[in-house]
């Protein structure tokens, strides 16, 4: 939920622990570390928010964060959001940023965010942190509201290898330091700009995440068309975008259009044969039920060796759409997961 106060609030994230699965203890060493940060800030206890990201299990050593943060506190700079992207990360290969800049009623303001997230990622939201700021004025609940929506479209809407986690973590903080109107409603005008904004940041966080999936070369988004309804749709996108025989074939560059049928089948969404039609981005794959007249496989194999794709579905029976974006599933991946203790 939102939170506002004159007092100051402050993030404190660690990495390399998930502090889940702990009991008691792993309670006790939230309380303390966010009751160290609210002494070392003077600001009350409940407005440290607290994140983990890492092992499943293992006890949080607590006393090294606590020991640590006077020094992170004299060290805090506006200019430091670089380091605060890279220390959160944990399989990622590369920090994830974004930001933009909003015209809200002829004043402008600023929407930036850093991410982390690599593997177990999927819908809801999984082992993914991210953390968003804006110095616009906004009313809480209406920012709660955006950010809920915004995120169904985006973090919501990324899958890697189809794990959520124990540590999903997505916090926005509104400082209101822009010296306007506050936004208080959803029919002022300013409020679309602020959303479509918010989206944008959100939707590039996200995509870079997909980018960065552990042993990923390819990124893929699967576009689904024609549903009984957006529901259904998402069903479709997120059966094709987390099949593993899909994602394989991807990495192997085979453009076995058959496993997509395979998963528009087991989706559980309402089809028909007949009038299902699939796209390799412009290339027209199969349609009202049967390979197109017009494929070559040596056009499928050729597109399939891009690093970025497009795999659209339509299945011609209604109005429902949905848009997931996913990654291959490599040897790399394997080997990533089963070292990831040793």
């Amino acid at each position: 939920p939102g939170r506002r106060t004159d007092a100051g609030f402050a993030f404190l994230v660690n990495s390399g622990n998930a502090n889940a699965f702990t009991g008691r203890a792993g309670r006790d060493a939230v309380a303390a570390s966010a009751a160290t940060v609210a002494n070392a800030l003077a600001i009350p206890e409940r407005h440290v928010l607290v994140a983990s990201t890492g092992v499943i299990g293992e006890p949080l050593p607590v006393e090294r964060i606590t020991a640590s943060l006077a020094a992170l506190r004299d060290g805090l700079a506006p200019d430091r959001a670089g380091e605060a992207a890279r220390a959160i990360l944990t399989t990622d290969t590369f920090p994830k940023g974004a930001a933009a800049r909003v015209d809200l009623g002829g004043v402008g303001a600023t929407i930036i965010g850093f991410a982390k997230g690599s593997g177990m990622i999927a819908p809801d939201m999984a082992t993914m942190l991210a953390f968003l700021f804006t110095d616009a004025a906004i009313d809480r609940d209406l920012l709660q509201a955006m950010l809920a929506g915004v995120a169904d479209r985006t973090f919501n809407c990324i899958t890697v290898d189809s794990d959520t986690s124990t540590s999903d973590t997505l916090l926005l903080a509104a400082t209101g330091r822009v010296a306007m109107g506050p936004i208080a409603a959803a029919d002022d005008p300013r409020a679309d700009a602020f959303r479509a904004a918010l989206h944008a940041v959100m939707l590039d966080l996200a995509q870079q995440v997909v980018r960065d999936g552990e042993g990923a070369t390819k990124f893929v988004e699967v576009a689904v068309t024609g549903a009984a309804s957006d529901g259904d749709a998402r069903k479709v996108a997120r059966a094709i975008a987390n099949s593993p025989l899909v994602k394989t074939a991807l990495a192997g560059e085979d453009p076995n259009w058959g496993r997509i049928v395979m998963a528009v089948g087991k989706s559980g969404a309402a089809a028909d044969r007949d009038r299902l039609a699939i796209r390799f981005g412009e290339i027209v794959v199969a349609e009202n039920g049967q390979v197109a007249a017009s494929y070559a496989e040596a056009a499928g194999a050729a597109y399939m060796k891009a690093q970025e794709l497009v795999i659209g579905v339509d299945l011609g029976i209604g109005a429902g759409t949905a848009n997931v974006w996913t990654c291959d599933l490599t040897h790399r991946y394997v080997e990533i997961n089963a070292d990831y203790r040793s």
